[in-house]
Formats: C-alpha cells, sequence, structure tokens
C-alpha cells in the first residue's frame, strides 16, 4: 500500500438520532463532536436510521399481501399453470 494516501480509519461511535441506540463501528468519518461510550471517548456521528429503527429490522415493516391477486390477475387474462395435471385443472374449476 501506499503511504499517505488513505484516509485516517478509526472507531466512531454512530447514535440513531430517532431512538438514541449507540454502537461502534470503524469509519474514516470525522466529526468535531465526542461521545463518552464503554468508558473511551470516540468521535460521534449522527444517523437518522439504523438497524434499532428500520422497519424491516425492527418487524413493523409491512408487505403487500400478494395472495389472490395473482390468481385474479392470470384468470382475468386467462393465462393457466403450465405445472399443473390436467386433473387438478378440472378440480380447480
Amino acid at each position: 500500500m501506499k503511504q499517505g494516501i488513505h484516509p485516517d480509519y478509526h472507531k466512531v461511535v454512530f447514535q440513531d438520532s430517532s431512538t438514541g441506540f449507540k454502537f461502534v463501528s470503524g469509519s474514516t468519518a470525522t466529526s468535531n463532536e465526542t461521545v463518552e461510550f464503554e468508558g473511551e471517548t470516540y468521535p460521534l456521528i449522527r444517523v437518522e436510521v439504523t438497524s434499532d429503527s428500520h422497519p424491516f429490522y425492527t418487524g413493523k415493516q409491512k408487505f403487500t399481501q400478494a395472495d389472490g391477486q395473482i390468481d385474479r390477475f392470470n384468470k382475468k387474462y386467462g393465462f393457466t399453470d403450465k405445472n399443473k395435471k390436467p386433473e387438478e385443472e378440472e378440480s380447480a374449476k
């Protein structure tokens, strides 16, 4: 590696703005703010979304229910399932 061309990589504390959740990670980001965390002083980077507040990771994300929508679409446009056996198609009707 060439010397003097890489940014300084150090530990920083990231804080979720909405929940106050903090964690330490390595980063090249810098900040004028510092925070005492687990007995050490680190630069503080405030972020809007972390795994503590993101809907996917908290389980609050709502998924679109596609149950029946695909069947209605196929029925509307006359598509049939090529994998079904003929007797299955008759019993489905």
